[in-house]
């Protein structure tokens, strides 16, 4: 690993400043190595995961800060990532606005209290994430106590669309019919509610960053959901809003699903990192958008077939890229629990193996 000198003050002091490879990616850098991390590294499918859950509940998982740091931990080090992700769920931060949320076996995340009306809208508080959700903060740092130093941290959050999708419908939903019908009829209340949850996710975005976290993810799984027209008009000025007040402190990166169509209108918005789903074409869309840094985009049920499938898929989509500097290697989304380890394991190695020896 490379490592930079810098003159810091005062001006005799010499400081040795990692120059860790997936912010230089994040930057748009040449890289010796193509980089690579994955949606979702530490979960369900690593029998370490559940040897730390325990018979904890999900919610309480995410919420103590010595497991959940644990669990962030071991899988970057099993896998060998280049970063680890914050382990935490997007939906807790809503807690302390009023919400009260439950993870039901086998059906998912559900508020028993949605948002439906202009009462309970007016009802949802903005907490500061100090206040609201202080664990955050000490599980970042817990992390960065036992985080090798060449390895990158990752904050994320959810976006404000996929948010107030869970908070109106309660949960998982097809078809979003009580988010649309608020878009559609109370455009003033979407608006409320999203300026309420744009505040929440600064707040607790901003604690992250100030905790330590290099870069942050924000997740826009059900996004891709929406025309076009209705994104630019219900969504994307509370997104711009998000984004700005974050901008230049930490490399930001955007990951929506079923979003292609969208990505025209995030092009002039403060993202640093474009993070595609597989269903997205890699190259052709990197220069469309005429962006930096792009990340992505394997299917994540490729992992789930043999190495030689791993193999040809992941060479494919790196061919694509033709060794392009700013390609950060992920999934297009979450590794599913039914993925073998030993897979993901591969998968890593494989693309350190292989990008080093072609640039080397």
């Amino acid at each position: 690993m490379k490592q930079k000198l810098i003159l810091w003050a005062p001006i005799f002091e010499l400081v040795v400043v990692l120059d860790k490879v997936f912010l230089k990616a994040c930057r748009g850098e040449a890289t010796p190595y193509t980089p690579i991390w994955l949606n979702r590294q530490a979960g369900r499918y690593m029998p370490e995961y559940h040897a730390v859950k325990g018979k904890m509940t999900s919610l309480e998982f995410f919420k103590n800060p010595e497991k959940a740091a644990i669990a962030t931990l071991d899988a970057q080090r099993i896998l060998n990532t280049d970063a680890a992700i914050m382990f935490a769920d997007l939906l807790p931060i809503m807690e302390p606005m009023g919400l009260e949320l439950d993870y039901v076996e086998k059906v998912g995340p559900v508020f028993s209290n949605p948002v439906r009306s202009q009462k309970d809208v007016e009802k949802l508080r903005v907490v500061e994430a100090e206040v609201g959700t202080p664990y955050i903060e000490h599980t970042v740092k817990n992390i960065l106590s036992e985080l090798p130093k060449e390895i990158a941290l990752i904050g994320f959050a959810g976006a404000p669309f996929t948010l107030a999708s869970y908070a109106i419908e309660g949960g998982s939903s097809r078809n979003y019919t009580f988010v649309k019908k608020m878009m559609y009829q109370k455009p003033e209340l979407w608006d409320l509610l999203v300026s309420k949850l744009v505040d929440q996710v600064g707040s607790y975005l901003d604690l992250q960053i100030s905790a330590g976290v290099e870069a942050v993810q924000l997740f826009d799984t059900w996004v891709g959901n929406l025309s076009r027209q209705d994104f630019e008009q219900f969504v994307r000025p509370h997104l711009k809003r998000l984004l700005d007040n974050l901008s230049g402190r930490v490399p930001i990166i955007y990951f929506g699903t079923g979003n292609q169509h969208l990505l025209a209108s995030l092009s002039d918005l403060s993202i640093d990192v474009y993070a595609f789903d597989w269903r997205t074409p890699m190259r052709a869309t990197w220069d469309e958008l005429a962006c930096r840094s792009v990340q992505g985009n394997l299917d994540p049920i490729v992992l789930c077939s043999d190495q030689n499938t791993i193999k040809n898929q992941s060479q494919q989509l790196l061919d694509s890229v033709g060794g392009r500097p700013g390609h950060i290697f992920n999934l297009g989304h979450g590794i599913i629990p039914e993925t073998p380890v030993d897979n993901v394991k591969y998968l890593v190695d494989w693309v350190h193996q292989t990008t080093e020896s072609s640039t080397g």
